[in-house]
């Protein structure tokens, strides 16, 4: 459970000015005058505090209950600046568009490629076959990992193959453009995680015990922990 203690604002404030900020292509100060709109005055730099915070918990939590990917993987790269200066997302889809896994690193190279895939496969196992450019820092860290298996993993450096993780992208791209630019590489990995998440709530790949249908705005709250308020 998310620990609200000490906070000055209901959760239910909290919850719903986060969500908005990953879910839709908003600013801060967009959601400061929506919120005034609703008779709640709230500062921008207190929904910026409640996303660092909160955001990367919750997508935490979420990981308990999201469903299994298949084996057959596309994996690439793409640019999200910060402070003024280009670092890059990886991310890896499955052949139905699922979401693996994804990681904000400080360089593209072997070794960002190979934390990429360490973290994927510690949360979702290992792929049968993965598909990616022509990037020889990917192929490379495949490449490592291969050496300690007796199965290697197969490498398809096709590039029809990726355009579905290269579509996929977009999706986080809108929702990043409104913010412009990251203040700090932990601000942007925080937000990027709940960008992701809103991202596979509404590809449904959550397992959320409810006996009705939910709305993807009752998912998110059920994957933090709370009842989202009448």
């Amino acid at each position: 459970m998310l620990n609200f203690k000490g906070m000055r604002f209901p959760i239910d404030v909290i919850l719903v000015c986060i969500r908005w900020y990953v879910a839709y292509p908003l600013s801060y100060r967009h959601l400061e005058e929506m919120m005034e709109e609703r008779g709640v005055s709230v500062d921008h730099s207190s929904i910026n505090r409640w996303a660092i915070r909160f955001l990367p918990l919750i997508e935490k939590m979420a990981r308990k209950h999201k469903r299994p990917v298949g084996g057959s993987w596309r994996m690439d790269e793409t640019y999200i600046k910060v402070k003024g200066v280009w670092k890059y997302l990886y991310r890896a889809v499955d052949k139905q568009g699922k979401t693996v896994d994804f990681l904000l690193t400080a360089k593209r190279d072997m070794a960002a490629a190979k934390r990429f895939f360490d973290k994927a496969m510690r949360a979702n196992g290992d792929p049968d076959k993965v598909a990616m450019d022509k990037s020889g820092a990917n192929k490379a860290a495949i490449d490592a990992i291969n050496a300690g298996r007796d199965v290697p993993i197969l490498v398809r450096q096709v590039k029809y193959l990726n355009n579905i993780v290269e579509q996929d992208h977009r999706a986080i791209k809108r929702v990043t453009r409104p913010m412009l630019n990251f203040k700090s590489f932990r601000s942007a990995g925080s937000v990027i995680a709940g960008i992701e998440l809103m991202h596979m709530i509404r590809k449904g790949q959550f397992a959320v015990d409810d006996a009705s249908p939910m709305s993807f705005a009752d998912k998110f709250y059920a994957l933090a922990g709370q009842v989202r308020p009448v």
